[in-house]
């Protein structure tokens, strides 16, 4: 399955949540979208839908295919930790996941691309993998390049409103960042419950 590149407002409007950037209005009805939407209720969801459903908005949240969310998901397995900390983590500390969050660039999918294009180095080296992750005392930095360093300009400007989580760093004037330390759980995302993702994929 290729990436999402439907409308964004159909996704929030079904998980309940904004997905993808989507900043429209969300009303949850009690009954289904419609013309004959009052005149029906909406069913109750089973343990596995309910868990579908939590995988699918989180991996649509970063824009993953599947292969890569499990690829991730059973490297948290492995790992020392909370089993869905741990995923969240290496979710968010994903490159292209930091220059989102830095504000050098409006969506995760903006950010990966901005990656591939090669406007970002770590450490001094150019990365253009967008699935590269970052650890604690890693510096960030867009490229000198004027191209790119004015796209990053105007992109901070654009997203100036939107807070550099504690766990980074940024100097908006040298366009440079530092990764502090590893994400906590309330510095990642809210509107999941992770752990039902881990029950969901323990059924298989």
């Amino acid at each position: 399955m290729a990436r999402y590149t439907g409308p964004t407002t159909r996704l929030s409007r079904r998980f309940n949540q904004h997905i993808l950037g989507s900043g429209k209005a969300l009303e949850r009805r009690a009954y289904p979208p419609g013309q004959h939407g009052p005149r029906l209720r909406r069913n109750k969801q089973s343990e596995y839908a309910i868990g579908l459903n939590e995988k699918q908005k989180l991996r649509y949240i970063y824009g993953l295919l599947e292969r890569q969310f499990r690829r991730l998901f059973e490297k948290a397995k492995r790992e020392r930790g909370i089993t869905g900390e741990r995923f969240l983590q290496l979710l968010e500390t994903r490159l292209d996941s930091v220059v989102y969050l830095l504000g050098l660039a409006k969506s995760r999918a903006a950010a990966r691309q901005f990656v591939n294009h090669g406007h970002i180095r770590v450490n001094g080296h150019k990365v253009d993998i967008a699935s590269y992750s970052v650890k604690a005392g890693d510096e960030i930095e867009v490229k000198s390049a004027p191209a790119s360093r004015q796209m990053a300009t105007r992109n901070l400007e654009e997203n100036r409103i939107r807070t550099v989580p504690g766990w980074l760093s940024m100097d908006n004037e040298a366009l440079k960042a530092k990764v502090n330390r590893l994400p906590t759980r309330d510095e990642m995302e809210q509107g999941i419950n992770e752990q039902i993702i881990v029950e969901f994929y323990s059924r298989f």
